[in-house]
């Protein structure tokens, strides 16, 4: 049995077939709609699945159900609250829309819980019993491994890290409340931080990196080359990000009593070794045991960690239904 599995991210969709033993057989990359609406990011996934089989060279009628992960607040098959996707900021079915296009079982889930359950089965997470996964891209996502399997909550819920808040009444977020994570260490957020900056008079080369690269946005690559330079907009605005990043990761692990925290996404990758560094040092001021027992390890799955996820949950689900 074939299973396939979708990340919707900020910037791209993400599509593989995973075999039997969980290795990537196919995987596709497509661009994420900026502009329009949810029906138009519902195009683009189901293209995505429909290319996938074919590349594996399977019909979706030999494949089992299908995972998608995705941002926001997942609800029994329904998606809302993901302000980084055009429509996902108000609840609907995506289960329902997809299923009714592909004809297979359609199990959703947060995004950065099912990159926490792809690093957990095969990757920087293995044999650990409890866990934080921190995805840094376009937003800030988490997820959680709590006694060896994925914790939602009662609600689909758990794990939404990046809305954490760090600072009372500070940034404005994405999601339009002050003072998450994510208002500091989001791109998105980053890059209109930066925009302001900008208009105040301050000099940044970081908006040019993007047009030379062809990049309607600041990407990661555009980040990490402006650090590079010595970019002091650029520099400031990460100096921001590693503080808020290192407190709200510091407060889930004194709270959870966590030995292990993965960190990955697309900042995280491209920035490396130095911003995970900086990150665990901010931690460590903010950690009540003393000295730090916690370990913060690069996630190993890359970007496609979150599809992978998706399909493992998707096939642990038919698995559990047909035992049931």
């Amino acid at each position: 049995m074939t299973w396939i599995g979708v990340e919707l991210g900020g910037i791209t969709v993400t599509t593989v077939a995973l075999d039997a033993d969980g290795s990537v057989v196919s995987e596709i990359a497509l661009r994420t709609p900026t502009t329009g609406g949810r029906l138009e990011v519902v195009d683009v996934l189901e293209t995505g699945v429909r290319s996938v089989a074919d590349e594996a060279g399977i019909t979706l009628d030999d494949a089992g159900a299908v995972g998608v992960a995705t941002p926001g607040m997942v609800v029994g098959g329904t998606i809302g609250g993901a302000s980084n996707v055009p429509g996902w900021s108000e609840r609907f079915s995506l289960s329902e829309f997809l299923q009714e296009r592909i004809g297979r079982p359609i199990r959703l889930v947060n995004d950065v819980t099912a990159a926490a359950v792809a690093e957990h089965r095969f990757g920087a997470a293995r044999g650990q019993m409890d866990a934080l996964v921190v995805f840094a891209g376009t937003g800030v996502g988490g997820g959680l491994i709590l006694n060896g399997a994925a914790y939602e909550g009662g609600h689909g819920g758990a794990g939404e890290f990046g809305h954490t808040v760090v600072v009372n009444h500070g940034a404005t977020c994405p999601c339009g409340r002050r003072g998450c994570v994510e208002a500091y260490a989001g791109r998105r957020a980053m890059n209109d931080a930066v925009r302001v900056a900008e208009a105040t008079g301050q000099s940044t080369t970081l908006f040019d990196l993007a047009t030379a690269n062809g990049h309607a946005e600041p990407a990661a690559e555009d980040w990490k080359r402006a650090l590079e330079d010595g970019d002091d907009v650029v520099v400031q605005s990460l100096r921001d990000a590693v503080a808020a990043m290192g407190a709200g990761i510091a407060s889930a692990v004194n709270l959870l009593d966590l030995d292990l925290v993965v960190l990955g996404g697309a900042m995280v990758d491209a920035l490396g070794d130095w911003y995970r560094y900086r990150i665990e040092s901010a931690m460590r001021p903010h950690l009540f045991l003393q000295p730090p027992t916690v370990r913060v390890a690069p996630g190993e799955l890359g970007p496609n960690a979150g599809a992978i996820g998706a399909a493992v949950m998707a096939q642990d689900h038919a698995d559990g239904l047909a035992e049931g």
